[in-house]
């Protein structure tokens, strides 16, 4: 991370965790648990997590349902919609460590609710 430090975290990463009991599809019913669980893992595996680094969070609605399951990373505000474990080993590999957008599991913009 650069001398100058504007935030906490250089990356934080929010996973939508919401469940809708009326029926409606949400990211709960894609094992986003999982993958959290998984993104947390492995960030933490390669160092990643702490102050000055990178931040693995729980999520409410992020209000995107259509694309789920989603993540979103701050700062560059990129979304993400992933499948399996093996996407979320890229975005952690490839995003949270290396800085490197992974286009192909970008959320396309248009996508909402």
């Amino acid at each position: 991370m650069s001398e100058n430090r504007s935030s906490y975290y250089e990356r934080h990463i929010f996973f939508c965790l919401n469940q809708r009991d009326n029926g409606e599809n949400c990211c709960a019913q894609h094992k986003a648990q999982a993958a959290f669980d998984r993104c947390k893992s492995q960030s933490k595996a390669l160092g990643l997590l702490g102050p000055g680094k990178v931040r693995v969070n729980k999520a409410g609605c992020l209000d995107r349902c259509a694309g789920g399951p989603i993540a979103v990373v701050y700062p560059e505000a990129v979304w993400y919609s992933y499948v399996d474990e093996q996407d979320i080993d890229e975005i952690v590999q490839s995003h949270l460590r290396d800085g490197v957008v992974v286009e192909r599991l970008r959320t396309p913009p248009e996508v909402g609710r």
